[in-house]
């Protein structure tokens, strides 16, 4: 039996057919559940034209979302027992509730939830005299999530769809507690999120507080048929971001589509003691893998490196991000985000090249950075229909420190570790691509360089093939543990091989052990 997906539905799902939708059974089924911004009159709601992104001849698309419904009363009125009766083995449902949720329990629409995610109950009298028992929304998630599972299906959870709401030329990213609290139930009943919530913000932003009231034409919370088919790519996009198995089945319009990753989902870490210096690392997955928590045993030298500082003089903030190159660290959200902390007295520490490689019409397109240092630049069509020009490695080396000493920081360039590719008894160097280019860029710049490349190539050389084998994770790329510590040893080491190292103070008792690098 192949998956089927659920998703929420809006108000007009009853009406306009959504319920009298009869799933092919031989097709998995992606339903949706939840208020009137997934399913509205006119489909106004995302989960209508989210179907156009889904190929009809893979899966079913059914929209069971309900318009002004909380979680607790697409529950209490049943709503909830008719989506649980239809799921199979194998199904998705995707829930994303909020809009609604709150409020007194009490008073009229007596639809709000209890805050939180806990236990408790209070009873309520409803207005034809009945009493209804009253959960945490927490609650509410956490009984949908068993029902799936029960069902042998799998739930995703998304924070809510934003409102037009603008302050200062930023969106509300926030429905009260709602988002954090859905990313907390996702994480104790370890089932997928989605931060739709930022997804969602970051886009609007872009498109600028004119173009997005387009969307919005009657009030702050609902979309416009257009708005609607924004969410419902946005929904596409977040999907991919999780790499969830129900993008499977996408149309071509689906698949030209790029995934959307929000910073909540990654889980980057945020400056512990604002009264402290920070050490912000940025780079790709030799950097930080994955949320930095070893997964598949592979680890980037921006974990272990954390030993090698003193926790009570200076914060070090790991924003690595995998799968990222120079250019799409600093196209997408992540260096935006990571610079609006940046403070007068931090570092930024950076080291990209692994992704940057390959043709910009290649399968790797997406990412690749041109060749060089200079101000050569190529136009390329991405899969979303805009179009990017894209410069050299060296030029977003340069724009990355130069934003950093704007906001007073002092940037500090990495050639990239070395792959475990072995030459002649030797390890193989990046010298003449991207370890050049970025020793010519800290060169122009007058910028502190670690020729990371160089120092960990010659321990590999040291030790021998035999003993560099355990500090890998995959067959060259990505260290284990082990590795991830002896490179991070190694930054500390060029970095006391600066003379007047800038990060000298910060230094740990670890830290003391390890030599200055000799070239």
């Amino acid at each position: 039996m192949r998956p089927i997906v659920l998703l929420a539905v809006a108000a007009s799902a009853l009406t306009s057919g959504a319920l009298a939708q009869t799933p092919n059974p031989a097709l998995p089924t992606l339903w949706v559940v939840g208020d009137s911004t997934a399913n509205n009159t006119g489909r106004k709601g995302w989960g209508d034209p989210f179907a156009d992104y889904f190929d009809s001849a893979k899966v079913n698309v059914v929209n069971r979302a309900r318009a002004g419904r909380s979680a607790r009363t697409f529950l209490g009125e049943g709503l909830w027992d008719k989506v649980a009766a239809d799921l199979k083995p194998g199904d998705y449902v995707i829930i994303q509730f909020g809009h609604n949720d709150g409020g007194a329990p009490d008073k009229a629409p007596f639809r709000g939830d209890l805050p939180g995610l806990g236990d408790e109950t209070v009873n309520v009298v409803m207005p034809d005299g009945h009493t209804d028992t009253v959960h945490t929304f927490g609650w509410y998630l956490h009984h949908f999530i068993a029902d799936v599972k029960a069902k042998k299906a799998h739930a995703i959870l998304l924070s809510p769809t934003v409102r037009n709401i603008w302050k200062n030329g930023r969106i509300e990213r926030e429905l009260g507690q709602f988002g954090k609290w859905s990313l907390a139930v996702a994480k104790s009943a370890k089932v997928p999120f989605a931060d739709f919530s930022s997804i969602d913000a970051d886009y609007f932003e872009k498109l600028g507080e004119k173009r997005v009231s387009e969307f919005f034409p009657v009030d702050h919370t609902h979309t416009s048929p257009e708005g609607a088919d924004v969410n419902a790519r946005l929904v596409v996009a977040a999907l991919k971001g999780i790499k969830s198995a129900t993008v499977a089945w996408v149309s071509a319009k689906g698949d030209a589509i790029s995934a959307a990753v929000s910073l909540a989902n990654l889980h980057l870490p945020t400056p512990a003691d604002s009264k402290l210096p920070t050490l912000f690392l940025i780079g790709d997955s030799t950097v930080r893998n994955g949320h930095g928590d070893g997964a598949g045993g592979q680890w980037g030298w921006g974990e272990p490196i954390f030993d090698f500082f003193d926790a009570g003089k200076v914060n070090v903030v790991n924003r690595a991000v995998g799968g990222l190159s120079s250019r799409t660290f600093y196209t997408g959200i992540y260096w935006e985000k990571a610079l609006e902390m940046v403070r007068p007295g931090d570092y930024v520490v950076m080291q990209f090249g692994h992704n940057d490689s390959g043709a910009l019409d290649g399968p790797q397109g997406y990412r690749v950075s041109l060749k060089g240092t200079g101000p050569e630049t190529g136009e390329v069509v991405n899969k979303d229909g805009t179009k990017e020009i894209v410069h050299t490695y060296g030029w977003y080396l340069r724009q990355y420190i130069a934003e950093a000493r704007a906001k007073g920081a002092v940037p500090i360039v990495c050639s990239l570790v070395p792959r475990k590719i072995w030459k002649d008894g030797k390890i193989s160097r990046d010298s003449e691509t991207f370890g050049k280019w970025a020793a010519e860029v800290a060169r122009q710049e007058k910028t502190p360089f670690l020729d990371l490349n160089e120092i960990i190539a010659r321990q590999y050389d040291g030790l021998g093939t035999e003993k560099v084998e355990p500090m890998f994770a995959d067959p060259h790329t990505h260290t284990s543990r082990v590795g991830a510590e002896l490179n991070a040893a190694m930054v500390v080491s060029g970095l006391k091989a600066l003379g007047e190292s800038p990060l000298a103070a910060y230094f740990s008792e670890k830290a003391k052990g390890v030599a200055a690098y000799v070239p």
